[in-house]
């Protein structure tokens, strides 16, 4: 899911759509990797970690500090833009440069690196480091884990996405709290166009904010088991009902009105559907967390004045899923490169379990408004709007990753193409799930 630049530092960074190119060079470096012998690692006890600028205010002085502490253990740290940074690690992955320490998203591209043999099973080292596995929130310690064994360990702020909400404008229309179910939200719909103005609005130029609606219904329609089948590549998954109804449901949405009118041609990457709503011209927008600063910057007054209010998205009458389960950035995370020597091993792993979600680390993303993955924060977390979210990451029986990180590169390319064409009702349900089964296995 692509974050607005304005959001950048409390996201998984500027994430975005893998253009063909993008995909094919990945696919031929995975596909490189796997056929390797693999080496033996270096021996040097060199430490290096690569990570992008967006998570460079939490890692850098991380690592600053865990330098003067270990003198002999020094981490060299390097920091590249989003796209620069997976373009370096797509070539050096599997080459003696693959630095130590690997920071990933999980989802596709961890699966992708385990099957290859590219990351360390690190389950056995942390087994017996309790106090450090205990304090992180499982739903999003599952993220980085493959076949049930961890191979990745998170390392920035959770971001679920929630529905905001101009509470001006929803008393206006007779709306006088959140919509509890799906069929809530419809009647909404209704009294909203009928007072003059735009119920949802939606950043459809931007083409990721579609997803969060797919992924949302899915989940409340049939649990996370339908999307988890995609991801175990079952053949004909995204035919499941819980898709096909989804989709189904989308697009009903749309022709009720739902959506700001030209909503295809909203951009979420300049902020354009957070103003629809704090100016008073939608009420409702489903979006990250990291929206949060975004509305602050358009209008400092509309949070203080009491304007904003968040809520889960709806439940479905009759669906199977949990209405507490949450969609989103769970986070960014840190794998050890299987090319790392045991000492560089043991000293990476050190670092992670000693010097990341200590309480510096802790402080200092909750000084820049974010929200760690860690249990017991809440008492620290600033402002109504980060505790209530921190309460839904914590209460949340399951966090699904944003699908396009969860997807393998090639299918979440597709996805991009076959939901926007759903969205534009260019294509059935049907047919978006028919073109989605091609990618099975892919």
């Amino acid at each position: 899911m692509k974050i607005p630049a304005s959001s950048r530092p409390i996201t998984r960074g500027r994430l975005i759509r893998r253009t063909a190119a993008t995909v094919a060079a990945a696919a031929v470096a995975i596909s490189l990797a796997a056929c390797s012998a693999g080496g033996s690692g270096s021996s040097s006890s060199a430490i290096t970690a690569w990570s992008t600028t967006a998570d460079k205010p939490n890692i850098q002085p991380s690592i600053a500090t865990w330098n003067k502490a270990h003198p002999d253990q020094k981490i060299t740290d390097s920091y590249f833009g989003t796209n620069d940074f997976k373009d370096k690690i797509r070539t050096a992955i599997n080459s003696p440069q693959a630095p130590t320490l690997v920071y990933n998203w999980g989802g596709g591209t961890l699966k992708s690196y385990v099957k290859a043999g590219l990351v360390k099973d690190l389950s056995s080292d942390l087994k017996s480091d309790a106090s450090f596995t205990d304090k992180i929130v499982p739903s999003i310690a599952d993220t980085g884990k493959v076949n049930g064994k961890t191979y990745a360990i998170p390392a920035s702020s959770t971001a679920p996405v929630v529905l905001y909400m101009n509470k001006d404008v929803l008393q206006k229309a007779g709306i006088s709290e959140a919509p509890a179910t799906w069929d809530d939200l419809l009647k909404d719909v209704k009294k909203l166009r009928a007072a003059g103005v735009a119920p949802i609005s939606l950043g459809g130029q931007s083409k990721w904010p579609y997803l969060m609606y797919i992924e949302y219904l899915v989940d409340r329609i049939g649990g996370p088991a339908p999307f988890q089948a995609i991801l175990d590549n079952k053949p004909n998954a995204w035919s499941d009902h819980a898709v096909i109804q989804a989709t189904t449901m989308i697009q009903q949405l749309i022709k009720a009105g739902g959506f700001a009118d030209g909503f295809a041609s909203v951009s979420a990457d300049t902020n354009a559907d957070l103003a629809l709503m704090v100016t008073g011209r939608a009420g409702f927008l489903l979006q990250g967390t990291w929206a949060y600063s975004g509305i602050s910057s358009i209008d400092p007054n509309f949070v203080k004045s009491g304007k904003l209010e968040v809520a889960p998205f709806p439940a479905v009458s009759g669906g199977k899923g949990d209405p507490e389960d949450i969609a989103g950035n769970p986070s960014v995370y840190w794998s050890v490169s299987s090319k790392a020597s045991a000492a560089q091993t043991k000293a990476a792993l050190q670092y992670v379990t000693k010097s990341v979600w200590n309480d510096s680390y802790v402080n200092t993303m909750i000084g820049q408004g974010q929200i760690p993955p860690v249990t017991g924060v809440s008492s620290k977390l600033k402002g109504d709007f980060a505790k209530q979210a921190e309460q839904m990451i914590t209460d949340a029986p399951h966090f699904q990753q944003s699908w396009d990180l969860a997807l393998s590169p090639a299918a979440s390319t597709e996805f991009w193409t076959q939901l926007d064409l759903l969205f534009n009702q260019s294509e059935t349900p049907k047919e978006f799930s028919d073109h989605m089964n091609t990618t099975i296995g892919k």
